[in-house]
């Protein structure tokens, strides 16, 4: 979402999510909006970003706006992730790989660095430039801080190095 210096937690549901119904509001018993439906990692294990966060973001988008403030330009290598524990995703998929730290990427989009440097959806990504990935936050660092990533990645049962530049956007 861009929002500056935060680690983003997502809120579980069992919800259908598909492309559909992605950016959907999610809602409670109350039918008040919690969420936004943001993205399914296999059937029974979904995700919504919680709407004090949409809040939050739009609330800052706009006092920028206001004041005339222009974005600065952002590192952007275009995947969607997760930070999920390895026994997790293991109890869903069994085919996921052996790792006990990492960032599971759910989505690829095609015309970006990612996609372009070979990145593919399910991949889990273990390490950047020598250092060991633990978080979406330490994912989101080491994009903005390196011009040049290198990504040791785990593709199924193996380990694969891939070299990617971020694209800059406002």
């Amino acid at each position: 979402l861009g929002l500056q210096n935060s680690v983003m937690e997502y809120i579980q549901t069992d919800a259908i999510i598909n492309y559909a119904n992605s950016g959907g509001p999610l809602v409670n018993l109350d039918g008040d909006v919690i969420g936004i439906n943001t993205l399914k990692v296999t059937a029974g294990i979904s995700f919504a970003i919680p709407s004090d966060r949409i809040c939050q973001f739009l609330a800052d988008s706009y006092d920028r706006q206001r004041k005339g403030l222009k974005n600065s330009k952002r590192r952007y290598i275009g995947v969607r992730m997760l930070q999920l524990s390895d026994v997790e995703l293991r109890e869903k998929e069994s085919n996921f790989p052996d790792v006990s730290s990492g960032v599971y990427v759910y989505e690829v989009i095609p015309g970006t660095a990612a996609f372009s440097a070979g990145l593919v959806n399910q991949d889990v990504i273990i390490s950047i430039n020598g250092h060991p990935v633990h978080s979406t936050e330490d994912m989101s660092q080491a994009v903005q801080s390196n011009k040049v990533l290198s990504l040791v990645v785990r593709r199924a049962n193996e380990k694969i190095t891939l070299i990617m530049i971020p694209d800059e956007v406002d």
